[in-house]
């Protein structure tokens, strides 16, 4: 494992903290369990202007407060001091319930750096984050990154290496709504959670305006009774018409290469003086089924999945399910269900062609 400075990862599940860590480490990570514990956990190392740094993708947490074995594995890891630096990654899109965890790393761990990650997708949703004013309100240094598109990544880097040689002095955290108490264990929790509250609202900016005018055309376009229906049934077409034209050719591709494979494969039987039945079974029946199936599934899948997906995350399957609705509540089901019909619709296809 490389030496050197020692980061430590930490963050809410689902804010890209691993892809920061994948962007920063590319392919030098080891992955293993917590000692003890079955609690997955990853390392790796990059190096930035002749330093290597070693990374530590602590498990993803929403509190420091162990509710759970990824909690416990994050907290003990920060209370150990064996991390040099601890970088906090955020998403900008929800940074209210991010900086909660964020202030309780504030209160047990310091050097602390926060990357403030998924600048792209805040956009898109009209947020915008005033990183200056986080960085004062927080007392430690901020960054901001999209990390899934590479931005940001070098002012990342150089924060990383800045803060972990000349770490900034810590600031005091008294707790002011419980002067006299000596430990401060009742109040901490609601004022953290008041604190992320208020910081919050300070540093981000949201055009709600815009970002309504921009869902009430889509919808307007994507669930009316004019246009949802024909809107969805070209969409899901176009899906089916991709999947379809766009897998001739890797299918016959993979079928060429692996039934190819299978007078050879009855060779070595013969050679080894095989029986027939076993011959016979192994060759045409497992062996040509298995390559039958790769050739003419894994193609269609390999599609079909990805532009699902994509449809998924554009906001667009809730709208179908709301455009048939209607007419599944009629039959006593629901229009989720619509979504699992599609997909069982686009199986049968791959199959049927």
């Amino acid at each position: 494992m490389a030496t050197g400075p020692i980061i430590a990862l930490a963050g809410n599940p689902n804010v890209g903290k691993s892809t920061v860590f994948n962007a920063l480490t590319k392919m030098h990570q080891h992955t293993g369990n917590w000692p003890g514990k079955t609690v997955e956990t990853a390392s790796g190392a990059y190096t930035y202007h002749g330093q290597t740094y070693t990374l530590i993708d602590l498990p993803g947490a929403y509190s420091l407060s162990p509710g759970s074995a990824e909690e416990e594995v994050t907290r003990e890891y920060l209370l150990s001091g064996k991390a040099d630096l601890t970088l906090a990654v955020v998403d900008a899109a929800c940074l209210e319930r991010n900086l909660t965890l964020v202030l309780q790393i504030l209160e047990i761990a310091w050097p602390v750096a926060v990357c403030v990650n998924l600048l792209d997708e805040a956009a898109k949703k009209h947020i915008e984050i005033d990183l200056d004013a986080l960085q004062t309100e927080l007392g430690c240094p901020v960054t901001g990154t999209a990390a899934r598109g590479g931005q940001g990544l070098d002012a990342l880097r150089k924060l990383l290496a800045e803060t972990a040689e000349n770490p900034p002095p810590r600031p005091e955290r008294p707790c002011a709504n419980c002067p006299s108490c000596p430990d401060c264990q009742d109040c901490r929790a609601a004022e953290t959670v008041r604190r992320a509250a208020e910081i919050a609202v300070k540093v981000s900016v949201k055009d709600e305006a815009a970002a309504s005018r921009r869902d009430r055309a889509l919808d307007r376009l994507l669930t009316s009774k004019a246009t949802g229906i024909p809107v969805m049934l070209l969409l899901l077409a176009l899906v089916l018409w991709l999947t379809m034209v766009g897998a001739n050719v890797p299918s016959e591709w993979l079928s060429g290469v692996l039934l190819g494979r299978q007078e050879p494969l009855r060779d070595v039987l013969q050679t080894l003086h095989a029986p027939w039945w076993l011959e016979g079974a192994l060759v045409d029946g497992v062996y040509r089924t298995v390559a039958w199936v790769v050739s003419v599934m894994l193609p269609p899948m390999a599609i079909f999945f990805p532009l699902f997906t994509l449809l998924e995350d554009a906001g667009y399957l809730p709208r179908v399910a709301f455009n048939l609705d209607h007419f599944f509540r009629r039959s006593g089901a629901h229009g989720r269900q619509s979504l699992t019909m599609c997909i069982d619709y686009m199986i049968l296809q791959m199959m049927w062609s």
